[in-house]
């Protein structure tokens, strides 16, 4: 049980805790109770300050961290306040306001960004703009709106400096975007910000009801802030001038996304009077550990000097591996993971982090070879399956009867012969009246069209008319059915039983979210689902975390591997040549270091298979800013080159395990097998078990000949 205990706080947290008025920043190094800070804040402010709680908004930046805070501030206070990540803030701004904007209802549908890309792609094909330009107009429309900026002064800025007729094509796209939104009463994940920053900006009255309303405003993970956000928290805080942020500038790693550390420097420059305070203390990682940190980090320059400490033990000393190649490094993990529950962890305990997915393949090869349960995040999401996204489309038609994008999605789903002629037939024919209005309408029965959508219509209008009769997931339920998509995946195969199931997990899902709200509504199931992050997938349950470090920003582990330490992979490439990205990179490099608890593992390969070749790798600079050398490598020779002729294929040597083809062996863990074949380089061994056939290291596995073959 949390209990409120000011006490509990060192001297630094108690000393940003007290100064209430006012802006404040805090920057506080990964580790060092930052969430603890905020949460006592909250309750002092209410219990010691008489501060009501309707006047207090905690801004986070992922669900789980909306969670953990709101649950610690109900034990702590049993208060509950407004804590949100700055989307959901203004998904429930805009559900009461938006309507002022006019065209727009509080009903209004959120797409994602693969609706977002397939909008712009059919846009730029109409508009003859050539494929590979696509990713020109997306970037555009990104800067546009992590910016808060007019389409039209945007481009007329660019059009001094670039091709004026491709440009006019692009803006042309990026209106015809808009006006598709627009029409559909939808809204992308940037116009969440965006046009609730339009509404402050515009409409005085929306922004005094919020502005004097909150009387405190605290905000976590300060320097993962975009410009629109950065904006929206000024004018949030316009009327009373409270503002406590949290940041830490070493962690910001979402600058691709528009993320701007310097706010943490603008906010010195816009608040004259800013109270700076640091928190340094680290309650998470082993001295070893913070090390790593300190010294990786401090080769960046545009940072606020700080050095994490700890009063924990200098603990475990970091295991760095030279592994021969991908191979090799992914049975190595596998290995060190199997001896690691066997000492005493858990699979939950453990995380292996790569600075892109494309490096999992070989991983998760590894770890089934030695049978080790593990999870992959930064796969395809639950939500974003093809039969959830027709679900969330069905849904979607009924809460915004304007929302043209789910409809095209549904309209031959089940077939129901429409093709893409029909589809622009029907649109012809609606005119001006939105899609699905006309096909509800008198006028649409005179359509030819009309028999083969016939039974859509009449369905639709049923469900319709019963919707408040039924709870959100018995409507949900007969969606699925009178709508035949259960029949639609009717199948005895694999895929057609997973997507059942899958269809089943997410009527369970309405019921819990039902079950956990009041007054719930699909317009909220639908936001919630849309603004989930990738943390909110990250679970307990038994298994490795196999994980992009991007994926795990806020999460703590007893034992991490930091994979693929190599110039070109971690850091990429692309940053080889920017020293700004290159700082972007080092940040990473902190954050993966910083999930360590206990145990630290980091690992290269002297040649890798990547992008469909072979490679000689070079190990990364973060290695060497490390200040620490190899302490673990493998019993393998040096590949062999000749002085004169570097260039020319290197003659690599064979390892000698002692076991060859036929040999019987026994494992400590898998029990008596037969040796079925040895990689040429003499590492790897295929071996029949009873348990199957697992591939293991020659070099490391613990193997036992029991019987020569012949």
């Amino acid at each position: 049980m949390n209990k409120f205990d000011i006490d509990s706080l060192n001297d630094e947290q108690k000393k940003a805790l007290y100064e209430t008025e006012g802006v404040v920043l805090v920057t506080a190094g990964a580790g060092s109770g930052k969430t603890r800070l905020l949460t006592h804040r909250i309750c002092h402010l209410i219990m010691d300050k008489g501060v009501s709680p309707h006047n207090i908004l905690a801004i986070t930046f992922t669900n789980k961290a909306t969670n953990e805070m709101k649950e610690r501030v109900m034990e702590m206070c049993s208060c509950n306040i407004w804590i949100s990540t700055f989307h959901s803030m203004c998904v429930r701004i805009l559900r009461q306001d938006i309507e002022v904007l006019g065209g727009y209802d509080r009903n209004f549908t959120i797409i994602d960004e693969n609706d977002k890309n397939k909008i712009l792609k059919e846009i730029c094909k109409n508009l003859n703009i050539e494929e590979e330009d696509v990713e020109k107009v997306e970037t555009h429309l990104d800067n546009i709106k992590n910016k808060g900026l007019d389409i039209e002064e945007y481009f007329s800025i660019l059009v001094e400096y670039g091709n004026q007729q491709n440009l006019l094509k692009y803006k042309h796209a990026i209106y015809d975007y808009e006006k598709r939104l627009y029409e559909s009463n939808s809204l992308d994940f940037d116009d969440l910000l965006n046009k609730t920053l339009f509404l402050f900006n515009n409409y005085p009255q929306v922004l005094e009801k919020y502005a004097k309303r909150f009387q405190y405003v605290l905000v976590d993970e300060f320097q993962d802030t975009n410009l629109v956000q950065y904006k929206l928290v000024k004018l949030l805080t316009s009327y009373w001038g409270n503002l406590f942020v949290v940041g830490d500038e070493d962690q910001c790693i979402y600058s691709w996304r528009g993320a701007n550390f310097k706010n943490i420097f603008n906010l010195k420059e816009d608040f004259p009077n800013v109270k700076i305070f640091k928190l340094e203390r680290n309650y998470r990682s082993s001295k070893n550990i913070l090390n790593l940190a300190n010294n990786v980090i401090s080769n960046n320059i545009e940072r606020l000097e700080k050095k994490l400490w700890t009063e924990k033990d200098a603990g475990l000393p970091p295991v760095v591996y030279t592994a021969f190649d991908e191979r090799d490094e992914a049975l190595f993990l596998a290995k060190e993971i199997e001896e690691l529950v066997l000492s005493g962890y858990s699979y939950d305990d453990i995380a292996i982090l790569m600075r892109i997915n494309a490096l999992s393949r070989p991983i998760e090869e590894g770890l089934l070879s030695y049978n080790i349960p593990y999870r992959l995040y930064g796969g395809q999401k639950f939500f974003e399956r093809a039969e959830i996204k027709v679900l969330i489309a069905y849904i979607s038609i009924f809460i915004n009867k304007k929302d043209e994008i789910s409809l095209l999605k549904i309209i031959n789903f089940p077939s129901r012969k429409i093709g893409e002629v029909a589809v622009n037939n029907l649109k012809e024919e609606a005119k001006e009246q939105p899609l699905l209005e006309y096909l509800l309408s008198d006028r649409f029965e005179f359509s030819k069209y009309y028999n083969k959508l016939r039974n859509f219509v009449e369905t639709y209008k049923f469900l319709y008319e019963n919707m408040d009769k039924m709870s959100l997931q018995e409507f949900a339920q007969n969606v699925v059915q009178k709508f035949g998509i259960d029949l639609a995946y009717k199948g005895k195969d694999e895929d057609s039983i997973n997507r059942l199931s899958n269809i089943d997990s997410f009527l369970t899902s309405i019921k819990e979210f039902e079950d956990g709200e009041e007054s719930a509504t699909f317009a909220d199931y639908l936001a919630s689902i849309m603004l989930r992050s990738d943390q909110d997938d990250i679970e307990k349950g038994g298994q490795v975390s196999l994980s992009t470090i991007h994926a795990v920003k806020g999460l703590e582990f007893k034992v991490v591997f930091v994979v693929a330490l190599e110039e070109g992979l971690f850091p990429l490439s692309r940053a080889l040549n920017s020293a700004s990205e290159m700082e972007e990179e080092r940040r990473l490099m902190y954050v993966a270091i910083t999930r360590a608890e206990e145990k630290i593992y980091l690992t290269r390969a002297i040649k890798r298979y990547m992008y469909g070749k072979s490679n000689y790798e070079i190990e990364s600079r973060f290695l060497k800013e490390l200040n620490i050398v190899d302490i673990k490598k493998p019993p393998i020779p040096k590949p062999q080159t000749k002085k004169d002729d570097f260039f020319l294929e290197e003659k690599e040597e064979v390892f000698d395990s002692g076991f060859k083809v036929g040999d019987k062996v026994l494992h400590n863990r898998f029990g008596e097998g037969t040796i079925l074949n040895i990689s040429d380089d003499g590492l790897v061994g295929k071996i029949k078990f009873d348990v199957g056939v697992k591939e293991l290291m020659l070099n490391i596995a613990s193997l036992e000949k029991v019987e020569e073959n012949g």
